[in-house]
């Protein structure tokens, strides 16, 4: 290539969708002695296909590098996915976690073994749970990780300890850091075998697997009212088994469980953190769906997160006790007293319970939908126990995203102020 020749390069975006491939321009690569120039579009985001002939194979792989470094500024994304990616890594436990032991400080003498109660299972919690981030960051497989998600839909809720989106399949894996031994019998029931005080002491768990099944079920409607009409619903639907799958993980290496009267769809739902990454190169290997693009697969994370909501546990509320923390701390060290028996108002009696409960009703027939779309009892009773004052302090109840606050929000407020 002489000095001074310039050579132009028409690179393409390939974005292969599952039923069909099309090619679209993607910008002109300009390379000379002077200056290297690349105009990018906005659908920087699918594989590159450069056409270079065999003695351009050292540029091709020079412009592919700066190609690739500018689709990761523009999408945020990284490029080519080789290894595990925490989309979302953060999770309400660990905030829980700071709030229990800060409350811990300042609650009664007769409360404190239930709050150290609370602590040491989020503890164990977030200890299994890191035990399979260690596993899965090990793993050097193509996937997207989305860990603590919490999903709700109508009067359902789902909280989901990791969605594993894969090229083939997404996993939807319940984490549990069991302490005792654990028997699953040939009707599906899990009982837990604890020694304490000498003496062995057999109890019944609620099933992990029953758990997540309707974790399955929550994602299933909630993904499916996303579709734009009834041929793409019915797909989804059709389709669903075969693209979202389902485990429960052991995370405690010293739990030694017993399946063997178990039922075989039983069995193969229940496995070590040891040995999460082997099933799931097995459950790609044995899928036949079509391979996703890193583009679908970022998009099914976006859509995840976007009906994500964060949900905190009001311990107060749950230990009997009417702390407002602003009191608190003007009180300084003063002693924080639980609310006596037969205290407490019913909430359904109150004047603003009453308001919320009859704005829901007219809004939801004006618009002809469920009264519960608009918000539920508990989402009605949260809302009361804050008191907002602004759109942001709505924001803050689980299931008030930004589309619901611009809707209902102003009149909510309105509410308030008149009582």
């Amino acid at each position: 290539m002489g000095k001074k020749d310039t050579t132009v390069y028409e690179c393409m975006l390939d974005t292969d969708a599952r039923r069909g491939r099309r090619m679209c321009n993607f910008g002109i690569v300009t390379f000379n002695d002077v200056a290297l120039t690349c105009s990018l579009g906005t659908e920087a985001l699918s594989t590159l296909t450069c056409p270079l002939t065999e003695n351009e194979n050292w540029l091709g792989g020079f412009l592919m590098s700066i190609i690739d470094s500018l689709k990761e500024v523009i999408t945020q994304k990284p490029v080519h996915l080789k290894k595990p990616l925490f989309y979302k890594s953060d999770s309400d436990a660990e905030r829980q976690l700071k709030s229990l032991k800060e409350l811990l400080e300042r609650v009664p003498a007769h409360v404190k073994g239930d709050v150290e109660k609370d602590i040491n299972l989020l503890t164990y919690g977030i200890v299994g749970e890191k035990n399979v981030a260690f596993e899965l960051n090990n793993s050097f497989l193509p996937m997207i990780v989305l860990h603590d998600l919490c999903l709700m839909y109508e009067e359902l809720s789902a909280q989901i300890d990791y969605l594993i989106i894969t090229p083939k399949v997404n996993l939807v894996v319940e984490c549990k850091n069991l302490v005792g031994d654990i028997e699953v019998n040939a009707s599906g029931d899990f009982i837990r075998t604890i020694k304490y005080g000498g003496r062995y002491h057999k109890e019944g768990i609620y099933s992990p697997i029953t758990q997540n099944r309707r974790h399955l079920e929550v994602i299933k409607a909630a993904r499916k009212q996303k579709k734009g009409n009834f041929f793409t619903q019915a797909l989804f639907e059709k389709f669903f088994d075969d693209n979202y799958k389902s485990v429960v993980v052991l995370s405690n290496p010293k739990t030694v469980i017993n399946m063997r009267y178990a039922k075989k769809e039983v069995k193969e739902q229940i496995i070590r953190s040891d040995q999460l990454i082997e099933y799931i190169k097995k459950l790609m290997n044995e899928s036949s769906n079509p391979t996703s693009t890193e583009k679908e697969m970022y998009e099914i994370a976006d859509a995840f997160l976007e009906m994500h909501t964060s949900r905190e546990m009001d311990y107060t509320k749950k230990y009997g006790m009417e702390l407002n923390l602003k009191v608190a701390e003007n009180l300084g060290d003063q002693p924080v007293i639980p609310a006596r028996a037969g205290e407490k108002t019913n909430i359904e009696e109150t004047s603003i319970y009453k308001a919320l409960k009859q704005y829901r009703l007219e809004t939801s027939k004006k618009e002809g939908i469920k009264a519960y779309y608009i918000y539920n009892n508990a989402q009605m009773e949260e809302l009361i126990e804050m008191a907002p004052t602004t759109l942001e302090d709505i924001k803050k109840v689980s299931g008030f995203g930004e589309m619901k606050c611009r809707k209902y929000g102003e009149d909510i407020l309105e509410i308030f102020r008149a009582h």
